[in-house]
């Protein structure tokens, strides 16, 4: 079901920003409204922002976490926004079980922390280094683990829905960034960021 993309070999992440088109969103509003209030993906600023920052990302994605610290501060100093996390783990075994082990941190309270750990990961992972960072959350890996098998079906369901959103959005790979009804492939400056912003509220 997630199959690996070369990011790499499409050109994302170099620091580039294309606007895809939105009329995928603009004319169908039906999935515009499951990609930004999906109940089971996990919300991170203000839940109840008047503004979505929608990411899909992978953990193993160094172009994602090079990103996360400046969309994370520009989240936090906005303080009206809600930044909705897609776990999209299409770099291998390793992006399935870091992406497993943080939402299987939600019912244990430590969603915020197990992703921020995670993202300042370096890449490629191993499971030694997704177990470390989790105990830098303060989670113990066996529990995270045991949490998401728990909700097992829920949480494969979500991944599921994450893949198809993204493809439908026409999304070559991660990071993808959705505000109101714009779609941004790859990295995304602060400038392009905050006027999204700004447009999604006007």
């Amino acid at each position: 079901m997630f199959d690996r993309r070369d990011v790499l070999k499409l050109g994302l992440g170099l620091g580039t920003v294309l606007l895809l088109p939105t009329a995928v969103l603009a004319e169908q509003p039906d999935f515009a409204r499951k990609i930004e209030f999906d109940p089971d993906a996990p919300v991170l600023g203000n839940p109840k922002g008047d503004v979505s920052v929608i990411e899909y990302f992978d953990y193993q994605c160094p172009y994602c976490k090079a990103n996360h610290p400046m969309v994370s501060r520009v989240v936090a100093e906005d303080g009206n926004i809600r930044y909705v996390m897609k776990d999209w783990p299409i770099f291998g075994p390793a992006s399935v079980r870091a992406s497993a082990l943080a939402l299987g941190s939600v019912a244990l309270g430590k969603y915020p922390q197990v992703n921020a750990a995670l993202m300042k990961t370096r890449s490629p992972l191993n499971t030694a280094m997704i177990d470390a960072a989790l105990r830098s959350a303060g989670v113990d890996p066996a529990q995270a683990k045991a949490s998401f098998d728990r909700e097992g079906d829920k949480w494969r369901a979500l991944l599921g829905r994450n893949d198809t959103q993204a493809r439908g959005l026409g999304l070559p790979g991660t990071p993808g960034y959705v505000v109101g009804r714009d779609v941004f492939p790859g990295v995304i400056h602060e400038p392009a960021l905050r006027d999204a912003v700004a447009r999604a509220r006007g």
